[in-house]
């Protein structure tokens, strides 16, 4: 677990940073059941596959992979894959539908932690997907930068 400003980071998606241009971010709360808590302390997530949609004005984070607890009782366990509720204020909410439907972004979710408070918080963001020159771009100033970095110390 990194520390980052008072927050323990559990998951960070990676994926959506290579595949999107990040616009605003927002600091979702999330709806959880049963042992799903001590699952995401152990750090048994995934969000490489996740994504938000908005339904009928309720936020929802789909696709998100928390798995079960080998401590977790038999008979009461979460589907893994289920639809989980984000919560946000509604003036956010509504922020985020008019900026995904009139400009055509996405949302996505970017992270995963626990703030100072141990509550379990969600950082989704609108983007807009890049294409793949774009990325072949990224890709070429992060490894001349690793480069560089490389040159400078084995320099001193």
């Amino acid at each position: 677990m990194a520390k980052e400003k008072n927050k323990d980071l559990i998951f960070k998606n990676r994926k959506a940073f290579h595949d999107f241009f990040i616009l605003d971010t927002y600091e979702a709360g999330i709806a959880l059941e049963g042992s799903e808590v001590k699952a995401i302390r152990e750090g048994r997530v995934n969000l490489k596959d996740s994504f938000v949609r908005i339904i009928k004005g309720e936020i929802f984070l789909l696709n998100a992979h928390i798995s079960h607890l080998s401590t977790a009782h038999s008979t009461y366990r979460p589907d893994e894959r289920r639809s989980r509720k984000l919560l946000l204020h509604k003036n956010e909410i509504e922020k985020i539908f008019s900026k995904v439907t009139k400009n055509g972004l996405t949302t996505v979710a970017l992270k995963m932690y626990f703030n100072s408070k141990n509550m379990v918080k969600v950082q989704i963001a609108t983007a807009q997907g890049k294409k793949l020159h774009d990325k072949r771009e990224d890709l070429k100033q992060k490894s001349m930068q690793r480069e560089t970095q490389q040159a400078l110390k084995n320099w001193k």
